[in-house]
């Protein structure tokens, strides 16, 4: 299996818009973060976690040529704007993708691509095929096993992932004990670390080092990055061992 971090940034990406501070002004490429993705790879299965408003300049950059399946993390506009761009998939290969959501995702969805599930439809519209994730059982898509993890986003839930050897966490502040011990002998977990200050809705650096220690995860990623970490070259000198930040184009292959 292969993984691709597609994007490892905020809601509102660094750089930011406007901003005149030295990350978001930072010549290291490592400092420019598209919203957070991810694109797991096995033999016969391309599957992306999220498709953010970054979405099809992500595909373009990573080449992904084949699409099975977008499994959402939740219905936060950063994870879900970019569907619309699943079309030249459709185009190609004259079949659906497969979308995979629990019932509250799919509400954002319906709300944000109302003419996806208007009826009658019209052509070129995405085509999906929609399969209703339960957070308490895992599922398959494309032959591949998921294992939900329930957080919390503050008050509200959101879906991390065991993928085998992989386990995907963002947009997090809390993870119950219960469902911490599902990352136990991942080979890596990847976090969100949002910044050093304390968050309403996320993890900080201190805080996300704190739970990958606990989490019996051999290493650590830190994701959903914002400019007010810092810059990546200074931040990665002061991780413990075994945790990095993670950075838009990282692959790790298990």
């Amino acid at each position: 299996m292969r993984v691709t971090f597609l994007g490892t940034g905020t809601s509102q990406g660094v750089p930011l818009i406007g901003c005149p501070c030295a990350v978001c002004n930072s010549a290291d490429p490592r400092d420019n973060r598209l919203r957070c993705s991810v694109w797991i790879e096995t033999e016969h299965a391309s599957i992306v976690i999220d498709s953010g408003p970054d979405f099809r300049y992500q595909m373009l950059r990573a080449g992904v040529k084949k699409l099975d399946a977008i499994v959402f993390t939740h219905g936060h506009k950063d994870h879900v704007a970019g569907m619309d761009d699943i079309r030249p998939y459709n185009f190609f290969t004259k079949k659906a993708v497969g979308v995979y959501a629990t019932e509250e995702t799919q509400e954002a969805l319906r709300r944000e691509f109302s003419y996806i599930f208007t009826n009658p439809t019209y052509p070129g519209i995405p085509q999906i095929d929609l399969h209703t994730i339960n957070a308490s059982d895992p599922f398959t898509v494309a032959g591949v096993e998921f294992v939900p993890i329930r957080t919390l986003h503050y008050k509200m839930e959101v879906l991390g992932f065991r993928i085998g050897p992989f386990t995907y966490i963002t947009d997090a502040n809390y993870i119950a004990p219960e469902e911490l011990q599902k990352v136990d002998g991942s080979e890596a977990l990847v976090l969100n670390a949002l910044r050093h200050e304390e968050h309403v809705s996320h993890f900080t650096l201190s805080q996300a080092i704190e739970v990958a220690a606990g989490s019996g995860a051999k290493d650590a990623y830190f994701t959903h990055i914002s400019h007010q970490l810092g810059l990546h070259e200074e931040v990665e000198r002061t991780l413990p061992s075994g945790m990095h930040l993670a950075y838009d184009g990282l692959v790790l292959n298990f």
